[in-house]
């Protein structure tokens, strides 16, 4: 999913650096994430009103912030909406100029350009959607993955792609807004950072419906889903969503790997619970989407969904949330050369967030 930029624009270059999420306790996150997901920690930070760790898997970057003290913005953060993505940190080749670009188109300043160290590390930051936020950094374009300003790199321990996890990239981050607010967000990001409208669908699962949208960087390496309800149709997930997070925010992480049935298979033995697909699915499948018996036992065994398009195959499943509001989750994706999100797949996977939340709901009334 990757085009080449046009000259000029000093957002163009855009791409994730790190994705900060804000926590209550940060070795609990920390150890959820290095156990269980397979990610080795290579940086931490502690400063007067904070503790934090870096974590990496392949090319993606999570950041885990705690506060320790009420003045750092986790404290409010997290008690409005418990553990949660707080800042979608974009690199770009001159911050300073993206920040200008972006103001002049529209953005609204969050924190204006700094240099840190007295070195050629600038940041600046600009508001997303919700209460998140968009720091931008400076990386040269053919630079690796780096360290959030402040935190020191430690030798690797734990996790990685040596654990056999196989996570490379973020795909896509799904969001859910307040009816009435998809198309003003889409408009923003289009409008202030550039992106463009990728992929429309209606999802309707039983009596509820969300519209959503995605939206890319010019780049073609930042995409983000954005969810909104259907207020004509019965509530439901996202409207579920917004109440227990009190707002829109970050519904899923979508994380991409070469072998999906191998990921889920490794994440499984980790302890990591993934959604279950109805039997029926793989029944009709194969009449959908051209695959091998052997490869239609195997999804069916791991629950992965599989679609197709013009430009090849995908297969993708979501986690089971486990977070204490059952708002946040993950995905794991595969591509093998589509460029889409299957619509097929789409519907499946929320029907199955749905079978899920109404298991919950039914363990809770007991």
């Amino acid at each position: 999913m990757s085009s080449l930029p046009a000259a000029g624009n000093p957002l163009d270059d855009l791409s994730i650096d790190y994705v900060e999420m804000y926590v209550e306790d940060l070795e609990t996150a920390t150890s959820s994430w290095a156990d269980r997901y397979a990610f080795a920690v290579v940086g931490t930070s502690t400063g007067a009103d904070h503790r934090g760790v870096t974590l990496r898997q392949g090319r993606i970057t999570l950041v885990l912030t705690q506060a320790t003290s009420e003045e750092h913005p986790a404290s409010a953060y997290v008690m409005a909406h418990g553990d949660g993505v707080a800042d979608i940190a974009l690199r770009t080749a001159d911050p300073e100029a993206a920040f200008r670009a972006a103001l002049a188109r529209g953005a609204t300043a969050h924190r204006p350009p700094q240099r840190h160290g007295g070195g050629p590390t600038v940041t600046a930051a600009v508001r997303g959607f919700g209460d998140l936020v968009h720091t931008l950094v400076r990386r040269e374009p053919d630079e690796g993955p780096g360290l959030p300003v402040g935190h020191v790199p430690v030798p690797a321990r734990g996790g990685g792609a040596a654990a056999g996890a196989g996570l490379l990239e973020l795909d896509h981050i799904a969001v859910c807004l307040h009816a009435g607010d998809l198309a003003p967000t889409v408009g923003h990001y289009r409008d202030a950072l550039g992106f463009r409208e990728i992929f429309e669908e209606r999802i309707v699962v039983g009596a509820q419906a969300m519209e959503s949208t995605a939206v890319q960087s010019p780049s073609g390496t930042v995409t983000l889903t954005l969810l909104e309800p259907d207020t004509s149709a019965a509530s439901g997930q996202i409207d579920e969503f917004l109440k227990s997070h009190q707002g829109a925010g970050v519904q899923h992480l979508a994380f991409s790997t070469g072998d999906a049935v191998g990921s889920v298979r490794a994440l499984s033995e980790r302890g990591v619970s993934f959604l279950r697909t109805p039997s029926s699915y793989y029944d009709l499948l194969g009449r959908r989407v051209a695959l091998s018996a052997e490869r239609l036992r195997d999804l069916r065994a791991t629950n992965v969904l599989a679609a197709e398009d013009h430009d090849g195959q995908l297969f993708q499943i979501f986690t089971a949330s486990d977070h204490p509001r059952g708002t946040l989750f993950f995905e794991i994706i595969e591509r093998q050369g589509a460029e889409t999100f299957g619509s097929a797949n789409i519907k499946a996977l929320y029907e199955a967030v749905e079978l899920e939340r109404t298991k919950q709901r039914g363990f809770h009334q007991r």
